[in-house]
């Protein structure tokens, strides 16, 4: 029968069947009934204190409940109170609309205080400025303290504007033109009685003196002015922003004026010093009124900045610490006027441009170089008037296009003169390979072009410069000499089909530039400027401005490029336009340093010369050929017999060489004296080298392995091939003909043996040996023909190496002596 049970008693029954699952646990039922006895106790003590903290809990909120509402009660009253008092004040019928009342009343007195407070700053102001004005005449020093004072008030309020959400812009105005109309009614005043003082000194006449009291006044006269300048000077920072005009000193300006009036006089109106196209005349002008006055200043004006300016944050800014700097910085503007007026007027003729801002650009290189001016601007320098000019004032587009008609005018000039295509062979060194006198004047032009932009402080204008001007003259440059390349090619194409119809020299001699040594010229001098060139270009590679350009590119390509290849470098010229026009290297971020300014042009010129090599060897090899056709027919090698022209003692080197073989070496002296002259070292022993294995090549197909020789006719094939090989020797070097024939004379050795055995002796070879080793036709035969190996063996010992045992064994079967 199911019993039911409560809850509790279910919980009761599954603690006691956790507790007691065994007989041995009964055992612990003492200890079970204290702990639950210990735990019950402890549960009703936690009861208990719940109970009472409820308790104190309900009282504090009944207590709390009664003070707020006693709180509520008072302020009741007193709004009830206040509302009272505003009905009788503002005299109003309800509270809201003595509220709006009241605002009202509240905003009124706000703006009377704002307007006392703005006319006590108003009065202020007008005491410091009749303060100033009362005591600048009788006591200058008195009046800079109220003016000093107005000065640090109108740039506080200035300064103060944004966080005033620019408000009273009225009363900042007006206080700043108090300041500065003060400050304009001190400095007259200032600069008049230092007037006075340079009078006195006979200032800037020849004969300036400073002694005695005059010159206690003159640096009285300095400091006063100094010290009216001094809040100007404390707004400048350590660092003058190249863009801006650097701040000129007082007494500097004052003393620079009648030099000015000088300046004016001489190079103003009709004068005869005033002339557009001698800019060269003011700007002396400017450099001698330095070394004129440059010693005075350095003596009576440095020690005075020097002790201003040594412990202020301008003690390392040079337009105010040296005093050369600071009279560079005086005499600019009036040049800078001048400047800007020249400008306008020469625009339109190129020729007063270019030559104006060629001479703008030396006077900045002398106030740099020489008189170390950097504008205040420290390490990043100062831009010069040039700069000016071109960026600020947005002359540097007109004055490009003009660099560029001049430059192009000239290669055009240069290509069209007469001697443009002469090889030039005193220009370089004997031993290097001659460019046409076009090249050398190319290259001439374009370094006059790097001279003339060199000194320019923009990269992005530097960069215009080489890629619009010199890069494009270089590749006008390779066109023409590709042009001739192709022109060569397609002439003698067209040619070589006329001879191949006529079967005659009569087209040939109607084509004079194109075959023979006038070809070879003609290729020479398309390969000697590409050559010239190219090493050119990469010599500029490594100098330091084009160093310097290459690492600024690449810095910003890679800026650039971080948006794509579009992103721009300068000069409004994208990554990709420039890399294509430079080097494939331009903004490369894989870490690799390689690459400069000129990789893709020169690259372009390489390619150039290899192919102009490559068509000057075929030149060579096809006239070569051509002149060996009549010494392959010769058949006679096989009749010619010892008996018939000499004695048994004749060797080879007794014999003449086969008439049929003149044109060949006459053809060979003729090209090789042209070319040891016009190439190098180098080129000419490849070209060699390809023209001698060509023509191993023909005589071994067409002589040797054609016909069959006696003794006689094998000693008369060494004599002209040895022939061959004295000339090209004479002309290339020892031993460098030899070097392209290997193999035809191992062939010739084998060829040239002797029946029997022959006799050994004497300190030379004789026809039969070989290394002083007496060597047999017959034996020779024997040995070559048993076996490869026997073959390979003999071949050693006859020192042969290039042939190998089928070849051996077809040069043996042309001895006519071996086929009886």
């Amino acid at each position: 029968m199911a019993v039911q049970f409560s809850a509790r008693d279910a919980r009761v029954e599954d603690y006691l069947n956790d507790k007691l699952q065994t007989t041995a646990d009964l055992e612990s039922l003492d200890s079970l009934l204290e702990n639950v006895r210990k735990q019950h106790q402890l549960l009703q003590e936690q009861l208990s204190e719940a109970r009472q903290n409820l308790a104190e809990s309900t009282e504090a909120s009944k207590v709390h409940a009664s003070s707020l509402q006693k709180q509520a009660q008072a302020f009741k009253k007193q709004q009830a109170d206040v509302d009272r008092r505003l009905l009788i004040v503002t005299r109003s019928e309800t509270s809201d609309d003595a509220i709006q009342k009241f605002d009202v009343d509240i905003k009124t007195l706000q703006r009377l205080e704002v307007a006392r407070d703005y006319v006590d700053l108003l009065a202020h102001v007008e005491d410091l400025s009749t303060e100033a004005r009362r005591n600048f005449k009788s006591s200058p020093q008195a009046a800079l303290q109220p003016y000093l004072r107005l000065q640090k008030l109108a740039i506080a309020l200035r300064e103060a504007q944004p966080a005033a959400e620019d408000g009273a812009p009225h009363l900042v105005d007006h206080v700043h033109q108090s300041a500065q109309m003060l400050w304009m009614q001190m400095k007259d005043n200032f600069a008049s009685d230092f007037e006075t003082i340079l009078k006195k000194m006979k200032w800037p006449g020849k004969n300036v003196t400073l002694a005695g009291s005059l010159e206690q006044e003159w640096t009285e006269g300095v400091e006063r002015l100094l010290k009216l300048q001094q809040p100007e000077l404390d707004a400048q920072s350590d660092h003058v922003k190249p863009q801006e005009e650097p701040l000129v000193l007082l007494p500097l300006e004052v003393m620079v004026q009648p030099l000015e009036l000088r300046f004016q006089y001489h190079f103003s109106g009709d004068r005869p010093t005033n002339k557009l196209d001698k800019p060269e005349y003011f700007l002396s002008h400017i450099v001698g009124l330095l070394n004129q006055y440059d010693e005075f200043f350095a003596i009576h004006l440095q020690p005075i900045l020097r002790n201003r300016f040594k412990n202020s944050n301008l003690a390392m800014t040079s337009i105010f610490i040296d005093s050369t700097s600071a009279l560079i910085t005086a005499l600019l503007p009036m040049l800078r006027r001048k400047v800007f007026a020249v400008i306008p007027q020469i625009a339109k003729q190129p020729q007063l441009l270019s030559h104006f801002i060629h001479e703008l650009m030396d006077f900045d290189i002398t106030l740099r170089d020489e008189w170390g001016y950097d504008g205040g601007c420290g390490i990043d320098g100062w831009k010069g008037l040039t700069w000016e000019i071109l960026v600020k004032k947005d002359w540097f587009g007109r004055w490009l296009e003009v660099e560029k008609n001049f430059a192009l005018a000239r290669y055009q000039a240069i290509i069209e003169a007469p001697e443009s295509r002469e090889i030039d062979y005193d220009s370089v060194e004997t031993t290097a390979t001659k460019p046409t006198v076009a090249a050398i004047r190319v290259n001439d032009l374009l370094e006059t072009i790097t001279d003339r932009y060199r000194p320019l402080p923009s990269f992005s204008q530097k960069l215009r410069f080489l890629i619009d001007i010199q890069i494009a003259i270089f590749d006008l440059f390779h066109a023409r000499l590709a042009s001739s390349l192709e022109a060569y090619l397609t002439l003698t194409s067209t040619l070589t089909s006329s001879l191949a119809r006529a079967g005659s020299r009569a087209a040939e001699a109607s084509q004079p530039d194109l075959h023979g040594l006038a070809g070879i010229e003609r290729l020479a001098r398309v390969y000697g400027s590409a050559e010239y060139l190219e090493k050119k270009m990469r010599d500029w590679s490594d100098d330091v401005f084009f160093l310097e350009l290459w690492e600024e590119l690449q810095d910003r390509a890679r800026a650039g490029s971080q948006g794509g290849r579009g992103g721009k470098v300068g000069g409004g010229m994208s990554v990709e336009h420039v890399a294509d026009k430079t080097s494939a290297a331009v903004g490369n971020t894989d870490g690799e340093d390689g690459g400069a300014l000129f990789d893709e042009t020169a690259g372009a010129y390489r390619r150039l010369r290899v192919r102009a090599e490559g068509i000057m060897t075929d030149h060579f090899v096809w006239n070569v050929r051509d002149s060996l056709k009549a010494y392959g027919r010769v058949n006679a090698w096989s009749s010619l017999s010892e008996g018939e022209s000499q004695d048994d003692d004749t060797t080879s080197a007794q014999l003449a060489i086969s008439a049929e073989l003149d044109n060949t070496i006459q053809l060979l002296q003729s090209y090789l004296s042209f070319l040891v002259n016009a190439l190098a070292q180098a080129p000419l022993r490849r070209i060699t080298r390809q023209v001698m294995l060509s023509m191993q090549s023909y005589l071994w197909d067409h002589v040797l392995m054609r016909y069959t020789f006696s003794t006689t006719g094998a000693q008369q094939f060494e004599r002209d091939v040895r022939g061959i090989l004295e000339t090209v020797d004479r002309y290339v070097g020892a031993g460098q003909g030899e070097m392209g024939m290997r193999r035809l004379g191992e062939g010739i050795v084998l060829l040239r043996l002797q029946n029997g055995e022959a006799k050994s002796g004497g300190a030379e070879a004789g026809e039969g040996e070989v290394d002083g080793m007496s060597f047999g036709l017959g034996n020779v035969e024997e040995r070559l023909f048993r076996s490869n190996e026997s073959g390979r063996e003999v071949l050693e010992e006859l020192g042969l190496e290039v042939l190998n045992e089928s070849e051996a064994r077809s040069v043996l079967e042309r001895r006519v002596d071996l086929n009886e």
